[in-house]
């Protein structure tokens, strides 16, 4: 028993110098990681230029959104899409043509891309032809239990049909485009040529390969491609898009590419890696190519910095 009771306080002196130590150690680490430098913001150098701001005296074009309630090529999506006209789009002859995927992201004036923006700025300019815009959101499926439910994420609760759409190296997106997105336009009167010279096509990450994807099925509709931090990779079989291109016959395509060295890497495979493939592929066919690479990440900040010039260059050979 003596022996008990001499035991005890030493047992406790013990615990109490462990629990000591280990609040020490604590302190230490959160003193650590406060001091400790800050994670690089690589996107931080891609600041946008004058062509992504609003100009004194420019006259603006409209922006007006609609929604497709269900669509014959993916039954059961819905989407929001929306139409940008320039000022200068007056009926009388056929405009030029631009899509964008992910669309709703581009058309704001603020953040990455500012769209309408610089068309407002380079149409003025007479540094692109008057080039009417569709902006177009990949397909959604509301819950059919909760159709206005949103998750944690605040994100509405159902399902995305972007991957579907967007990563697959088929003809059905672009067969979408054409037999149904397009048709539409024109049935709210717009007039739009059908020159695939005057016609582009534009997207970031998935929406990147789609817009590639899209003018490789049919360069007979669109001769135009604005890919930026495109996902090449092996979603849906992307990375075979290389060996695609030096296997077969070179198509009448003209490409601006960007990527960064800091962009994904994960079991899909390297984004920088797969983008600089593409590259190397359309520079082996003698394709008319622009290819960027930057420090970026998986990012819009780059691609936005780039899209006025990117423009310029696409649409040089158009008025």
């Amino acid at each position: 028993m003596s022996s008990l009771r001499t035991l005890l306080p030493c047992l406790l002196a013990g615990l109490a110098s462990v629990a000591s130590a280990q609040t020490a150690a604590t302190k230490a680490n959160a003193a650590a990681k406060a001091t400790a430098a800050p994670t690089k913001d690589w996107n931080a150098q891609y600041v946008l230029g004058p062509d992504s701001q609003e100009k004194a005296n420019v006259p603006k074009g409209t922006v007006t959104k609609f929604q497709l309630e269900d669509s014959k090529t993916f039954p059961g999506y819905a989407r929001d899409w929306a139409i940008y006209v320039p000022h200068q789009y007056d009926g009388k002859k056929e405009a030029c043509l631009m899509v964008f995927q992910d669309g709703m992201g581009y058309i704001g004036p603020k953040g990455n891309w500012r769209v309408s923006t610089v068309f407002d700025n380079l149409i003025a300019e007479g540094k692109m032809p008057v080039t009417i815009t569709v902006f177009i959101n990949p397909g959604f499926a509301p819950d059919k239990n909760n159709p206005t439910g949103k998750g944690k994420d605040g994100k509405p609760l159902g399902k995305s049909n972007r991957s579907f759409e967007y990563d697959s190296v088929t003809d059905k997106y672009v067969t979408f485009l054409l037999e149904e997105m397009i048709p539409l336009v024109e049935a709210k009167g717009y007039k739009i040529s059908k020159d695939p010279k005057r016609r582009a096509i534009a997207g970031a990450s998935s929406g990147g390969i789609c817009a590639f994807n899209a003018a490789w099925q049919r360069p007979d509709a669109f001769s135009k491609v604005f890919t930026t931090i495109g996902s090449f990779t092996n979603i849906r079989g992307g990375n075979k898009f290389p060996e695609m291109v030096l296997a077969e016959p070179k198509k009448d395509i003209r490409v601006y590419s960007q990527d960064g060295t800091h962009d994904l890497t994960n079991q899909f495979g390297s984004w920088p890696e797969a983008n600089q493939k593409m590259a190397d592929a359309w520079k082996a066919k003698g394709y008319d190519y622009q290819f960027v690479m930057g420090e970026g990440t998986h990012d819009g900040r780059h691609g936005g910095m780039l899209m006025p010039e990117a423009l310029k260059w696409l649409w040089r050979d158009v008025r």
